[in-house]
């Protein structure tokens, strides 16, 4: 098998998932993941979730690229991060605030834990 990984691959099974209860704000949103590398405590792969909004927490380290849809990040403080296809960004260990999905988002990702 080679190192280099140039597509996604179909075989890739889907998760899916929801935020706990408790962290939903409003929505019933649900989550669809496909984990494409799982190594040394590194993940990537591709996020989706559909509308929805509650309460996140991050004790890792991620890099986001929006591929599709629309969603605000709000930052503890109250700063709004408008998040649409194109749009990529960090968040970092300690980051904690809320996630609306606007519009079904779908994201690639890399967490670093």
């Amino acid at each position: 098998m080679s190192d280099l990984f140039l597509r996604v691959l179909p075989s890739v099974e889907v998760e899916e998932d929801a935020p706990p209860a408790g962290r939903v704000i409003s929505g019933s949103p649900t989550f669809r993941t496909w984990n494409h590398e799982e190594r040394d405590g590194l993940y990537c792969g591709i996020w989706e979730s559909t509308p929805g909004h509650w309460r996140i927490s991050y004790d890792e380290w991620e890099f986001c690229h929006i591929l599709s849809g629309h969603s605000v990040i709000t930052d503890a403080d109250g700063t709004e991060y408008e998040l649409k296809a194109g749009d990529s960004f960090i968040l970092r260990p300690g980051f904690s605030g809320s996630w609306n999905v606007i519009e079904t988002t779908r994201k690639e990702y890399v967490i670093r834990t």
